[in-house]
């Protein structure tokens, strides 16, 4: 398995290495992101029981020499005590821990938890079709809220199932029906309990799903144990292959099935101190989470960390934090989110979401999500901090909607459709970022308490009149040719022109655009009383025609025509540093409160996330 999955970073080794370069003079660090390779000595905990792949359920399990199962070991605990897992594959799943324990490797192994078992029987039919019985099958619905008028032409239902079959390690894609099955594809009959391929299975190991979830981390009584309230700590293990999810950790709502929404928890306003804390404290470090027909986890709970750790190859969300504050999440590898591009379904690579506070992103590498966000704040949350990452191939790299208080600075957003997205949201403030063809777009729209589409969404967050208070200073924005429209826009639809008047920014400034091309609009801005019609959106040409038309604004700022050659150190290197610095562009004062979150000591800045290269 470690093998493997060198195998699968190695063309990222040499990107992360070079980016590392950066650390001693700026943010992001340059890693190591994801999981780092450690030799684990047995803890000094109260009772440490030793599993394995081949333990015996009625071994004691408190030597090496006589292992138990990790099932019977989960049982067994209680708080304070510890789980060491030999290296193996363990197909296994539907785990409930409710205890505060630890879960790590023997020294250097690589324990495995799989949520497959292999299929081994198989019938040839024509036209290069196989076929076996199964038995664990996971069909499944999309949620009431899908619009399947607009998105079933889209995206056909039988990717909703969360059954997955792979081959030699390699995940199939779900068809619907065994003609169009191909070399790469799988079908289900689960009327009749069949499963299709259309590649011999002879030589090949085939897996097909067996368990929708590793471990469940339950808030009430489990193995006659009530819960003690305190997350788990898993460190050093991979979780693999499960339908829907790999971890589930509870709030006051027990989980759901995965026809019901799992989010609603709480469901409409709360105070912070009547959410996030039946578990808290869990900790994820040094882990691996990939393949889940979902999500890699759903997390609920005050102070939880997940650090070090890759998320990888999931479907609608990588991370999902639920009404939950003080969060960290740091250094973690997050790619590959909505492998099977479900449209109508809103996806995250992280989506924090219901009412969270003080969740902190910070030096994360967000890389390959081409039909997915980057990291999603949605719905009630506050006080929210993404600093130091670094954002390529998204959607929206940072997204922050409903919510209030968000500090963005020190990251490098790079080829995103857009790089930051903030809606219906108040008080966002961006600081000394880097945008490399990654637009952003601030904007709100009549979405209100009343007949929401969502019910109770909209009422967490700030009202139509109160989506103001933007920030957005020190900014480095590049564009090649090829980015159309402008690079920094401030909008609002013709339905809320006239009635909502106050600017959502007062503060915009220092910033530093650096475009390719001529006849592309610099900057937008709404409401103004000078566009023609019912849009009150005025596009400017020039930082110019921004200042004569909102006064105020950008008496720092720069706007330039991209030079000839190089205007990075290397980007093909992912050094992201400005070749030389534009003639009359100064540093700025950086807020104590940024310096505070980023770490930089500096009282002043050039724009953008990085320092100059020398």
């Amino acid at each position: 398995m470690l093998s493997d999955l060198c195998k699968t970073l190695r063309p990222w080794l040499g990107a992360l290495g070079l980016l590392a370069a950066t650390a001693a003079v700026g943010q992001p660090s340059g890693g190591p992101y994801g999981p780092v390779p450690q030799r684990y000595a047995v803890p000094q905990a109260a009772h440490v029981y030793f599993v394995a792949p081949d333990g015996r359920a009625d071994a004691i399990g408190n030597s090496l020499g006589e292992p138990t199962t990790l099932e019977a070991a989960v049982a067994r605990v209680v708080t304070g005590d510890a789980i060491v897992l030999r290296g193996g594959i363990y197909r296994t799943g539907g785990l409930q821990l409710n205890q505060g324990v630890s879960l790590q490797p023997y020294l250097d192994e690589a324990p495995v938890l799989k949520g497959t078992r292999v299929a081994a029987e198989w019938q040839a039919l024509p036209n290069n079709v196989w076929r076996t019985s199964w038995k664990t099958l996971f069909p499944a619905q999309p949620l009431a809220w899908w619009h399947a008028a607009r998105e079933s032409m889209h995206t056909p239902l039988h990717r909703f199932n969360n059954d997955m079959v792979f081959v030699d390690g390699e995940p199939l894609q779900s068809m619907g029906w065994p003609g169009e099955l191909g070399s790469k594809g799988f079908y289900i009959d689960y009327a009749k309990g069949h499963v299709y391929i259309g590649v011999n299975p002879a030589g090949r190991t085939v897996e097909i799903t067996a368990h929708d979830v590793a471990l469940h981390r339950p808030s009430r009584a489990v193995h006659g144990k009530a819960s003690d309230r305190k997350g788990f700590q898993l460190r050093g293990i991979t979780l693999t292959q499960y339908a829907y999810r790999a971890i589930d950790i509870e709030g006051r709502k027990p989980s759901t099935p995965v026809s019901e929404e799992p989010t609603d928890d709480p469901v409409g306003p709360s105070p912070e101190s009547e959410h996030g804390k039946e578990v808290v404290g869990t900790l994820l470090e040094n882990v691996t989470i990939s393949h889940c027909s979902r999500v890699a986890g759903f997390f609920r709970g005050d102070r939880l960390v997940i650090r070090n750790s890759l998320i990888s190859d999931t479907s609608t969300e990588g991370i999902y934090v639920i009404g939950s504050s003080d969060v960290l999440l740091e250094r973690n590898l997050i790619r590959r989110n909505n492998v099977e591009r479900l449209t109508g379904y809103y996806p995250a690579a992280v989506k924090i979401f219901n009412q969270s506070h003080r969740v902190v992103v910070r030096d994360n590498l967000v890389i390959e999500q081409p039909y997915s966000n980057g990291v999603w704040w949605d719905v009630g949350n506050r006080d929210a901090v993404f600093v130091n990452n670094h954002v390529e191939g998204t959607m929206a790299g940072v997204f922050f909607e409903i919510s209030q208080g968000l500090t963005v600075a020190g990251n490098v957003f790079v080829n995103n459709q857009q790089g930051a997205r903030i809606l219906n949201a108040a008080g966002a403030k961006f600081h000394h970022n880097t945008f490399v063809n990654s637009p952003v777009l601030i904007d709100r729209t009549e979405r209100s308490a009343q007949g929401d589409h969502f019910g109770w969404h909209p009422q967490t967050g700030p009202d139509v009149h109160e989506r103001v208070g933007h920030v957005f200073e020190g900014n480095l924005l590049v564009a090649d040719a090829g980015v159309k429209g402008p690079l920094l826009r401030f909008e609002q639809p013709p339905l809320v022109c006239g009635k909502v008047t106050a600017p959502m920014s007062t503060r915009v400034n220092g910033n530093l655009y650096l475009r390719a091309g001529d006849g592309q609009p610099l900057v937008s801005w709404a409401p103004t009383t000078a566009a023609a019609g019912a849009a009150c959106i005025a596009q400017h040409a020039t930082l110019d025609a921004f200042r004569q038309a909102v006064p105020g604004v950008e008496t720092q700022g720069r706007a330039l025509s991209a030079p000839m050659g190089a205007i990075f150190r290397s980007p093909e290197l992912r050094r992201y540093e400005l070749a030389r610095v534009p003639e009359g562009v100064q540093p700025l004062p950086v807020p104590a409160e940024v310096r505070r979150v980023t770490g930089w000591t500096e009282p002043t800045r050039l724009p953008g996330a990085l320092p100059a290269a020398r």
